[in-house]
């Protein structure tokens, strides 16, 4: 039996579309499918073998497999319409066909060039229009987030007039909170909110009763700052203009719940030298050859890492101890520094870290380190002085550890800032060289004073 989607269990629909697919319950397969929305049928189709992909989006009505190819990450949804081309491409140009002009142009340039050129012939001037002018501005910028769906309003209307026209109208977009004011050139000058619309006296004009003290996004504006901005100031809609103040567009709440959503996947992907657009079952080639590139570079890093010990052979050899501790310097300053750089990237992404606090902050990350550095030190600084029976192996490594936490520190704080001072992501490349000052720190202060020590 299908599972209820009242309960939003993606696990149990996975569970229930495999058993009706093996058994052949292709009609069970249909009721689930029409109780769950297009981003829970997306989640689905992303945890399915490739094959399996095809089979449900072919039992989809047009409109809901559309939305579903949006919904669905960029590799997963390469991979879906390629297989779609080589069956019938005129299942794509059907399903691409009923999007809206704003949800078609997340998806087009992922079209093969033969059905793109027939979904926009067959759009009307006005959506042509509206979709030409969502693709001028580049990906994750407010441009190409915005939805072209305003209604417009002019400041010497009465409010009267205005709910006439909607009246007329007949239907609002989604999630419209507010009308926009526009003067004869485009330009916006205020908005309209509905619920004052609905309250105030009828005969009044717009101008009279719009509010002007709005905070309009640029076009350019990265999507990234977009999502701030709605969380600052808890928006459900704004709108966006062009550099001459001309109203484009407006961005609604649910696009920004995506560029969040996007923004976690990448955050937590990177980290592992990969893309958030990453499909789970892409094929076994291209995922070992993507891959691969991270293991190269953390296998350089791991020799760099072995090349200090090697430097350390003798003393290694002279006392065996310390082959035994050294990986517990390492492996502590590697976590205290990841905290603080988690810490730093996160304080980057939301703005909160620049020239004004930056040293505060270096100042209290070395604080806490020299804290946990000597308390850690003393603990790990008696049981290896137990396990061994030598005061000095103790000493060794406590005062190691100190110094490691104290660099795990350093460069947990500097490291995210040079990446982003030099362009680079803080949150793809921070965790590999963080991990290799911390090896090759802590092996150099623990077997260099103990090289000091017993030579």
């Amino acid at each position: 039996m299908p599972v209820s989607a009242e309960h939003d269990d993606t696990e149990q629909h996975l569970l229930a579309l495999h058993q009706d697919l093996e058994t052949g319950k292709l009609a069970e397969v249909k009721q689930l499918l029409h109780a769950l929305t297009p981003a829970e049928i997306a989640d689905l189709l992303e945890a399915l073998k490739p094959k399996d992909r095809l089979v449900i989006w072919r039992m989809l009505p047009a409109d809901v497999a559309g939305e579903v190819l949006v919904e669905l990450n960029e590799e997963a949804r390469s991979g879906l319409i390629k297989a779609i081309e080589s069956t019938d491409s005129e299942d794509l140009v059907e399903a691409a066909g009923t999007l809206d002009p704003d949800d078609l142009a997340d998806i087009v340039e992922d079209l093969p060039e033969k059905i793109r050129q027939q979904v926009v012939q067959a759009l009307s001037h006005h959506d042509r229009s509206r979709l030409e002018k969502v693709l001028a501005y580049p990906e994750d910028t407010a441009g190409n987030l915005m939805h072209t769906d305003t209604i417009t309003v002019r400041p010497d209307v009465t409010l009267d007039v205005v709910l006439r026209y909607l009246r007329l109208r007949g239907e609002m977009p989604d999630l419209t909170d507010s009308l926009y004011v526009v003067d004869k050139d485009d330009k916006l000058i205020g908005i309209l909110p509905l619920s004052i619309l609905l309250t105030a006296d009828p005969d009044k004009t717009v101008r009279e009763l719009m509010v002007t003290d709005i905070e309009a996004i640029p076009a350019n504006l990265p999507a990234s700052d977009v999502a701030l901005l709605f969380e600052h100031h808890d928006w459900v809609s704004a709108p966006v203009v062009d550099e001459e103040g001309r109203l484009l567009g407006r961005i609604t709440i649910d696009d920004v719940v995506d560029v969040i959503r996007d923004e976690a996947e990448h955050n937590i992907m990177s980290h592992a030298g990969l893309s958030e657009e990453v499909d789970m079952f892409a094929p076994v080639k291209i995922s070992a050859q993507r891959r691969a590139v991270w293991l190269g570079v953390n296998l350089i890093t791991a020799f760099l890492a072995a090349w200090v010990i090697g430097l350390y052979e003798e003393t290694i050899q002279k006392e065996v101890a310390l082959a035994v501790l050294m990986p517990i310097v390492a492996s502590m300053g590697g976590i205290a520094g990841t905290q603080t750089l988690t810490l730093v990237i996160r304080g980057l992404a939301l703005k909160q870290i620049g020239v004004t606090n930056v040293n505060t902050l270096l100042m209290k990350e070395l604080a806490v380190a020299f804290l946990n550095g000597v308390l850690w030190a003393v603990v790990v600084g008696i049981i290896a002085t137990v396990w061994f029976q030598a005061i000095h192996i103790g000493l060794l490594i406590a005062t190691a550890m100190i110094i490691n936490l104290l660099c795990a520190a350093l460069a947990g704080v500097t490291i995210p800032l040079l990446l982003q001072k030099m362009g680079i992501d803080p949150a793809l490349a921070g965790g590999v060289l963080l991990t290799t000052v911390t090896d090759v720190v802590g092996f150099m202060a623990f077997l260099g004073l103990a090289t000091w020590w017993l030579f």
